[in-house]
């Protein structure tokens, strides 16, 4: 069965939509079911958190329920309506009111320091080199075992694969719900792993 979210809480949506459909990127907040699955693999341990496109604060409400402390969250959020209405709802979190594809020009965070990135961004509306510039500055935040977690909506990945190669990074979908309202998918974008270099010569 849909989840169907309070008419506040859509009415709040669709009037961001209406206003900038390539930003918001859906008509509809995402479902509590794709909330569930977007914070599986994050925990009390996982430190410092970033999430990018927050909107009505569903994601960050389950991270918090995960066990994330609100010192350790910090929100990039590009509409003044939702950033306003994040701030309210969640005391303690650092809410910034920004693109996130001007993360590069900030000093956020120190170099590898977040554990997770959350992004309910809609880089399928996004033209290729923004999308490149927000995954190589969030990636580059992250500490080794860190990963980048994306939904969408569409049949595959996100990130189109010349881009995961140009950063380096590597896609796995880690599940997909039918329950939210459209269905989606979540991927974990993650460093590849480097090869242990070429033993030069051998021993004679």
């Amino acid at each position: 069965m849909m989840e169907i979210w309070p008419n506040t809480q859509h009415a709040r949506f669709f009037r961001n939509w209406l206003s900038d459909p390539s930003r918001v990127g859906a008509i509809a907040p995402s479902g509590q079911s794709l909330a569930v699955l977007m914070t599986s693999e994050i925990f009390a341990a996982t430190g410092p958190v970033l999430e990018l496109g927050p909107g009505t604060g569903v994601f960050t409400q389950a991270l918090l329920e995960r066990g994330v402390t609100p010192g350790d969250l910090t929100l990039i959020e590009s509409g003044k309506d939702f950033a306003t209405l994040l701030e309210a709802q969640f005391p303690g979190v650092r809410v910034l009111h920004m693109d996130a594809a001007r993360l590069s020009r900030t000093t956020l965070f120190g170099e590898a320091c977040l554990g997770a990135v959350i992004s309910g961004l809609p880089l399928l509306s996004m033209p290729p080199r923004k999308v490149m510039m927000i995954l190589s500055c969030a990636t580059g935040w992250l500490r080794p075992g860190g990963a980048f977690f994306q939904f969408t909506y569409g049949p595959r990945c996100p990130v189109p694969r010349p881009i995961l190669d140009r950063l380096g990074l590597k896609a796995k979908c880690i599940g997909r719900t039918f329950h939210n309202m459209p269905p989606a998918a979540v991927y974990r974008i993650t460093r590849r792993r480097l090869l242990k270099p070429a033993i030069e010569g051998r021993a004679t």
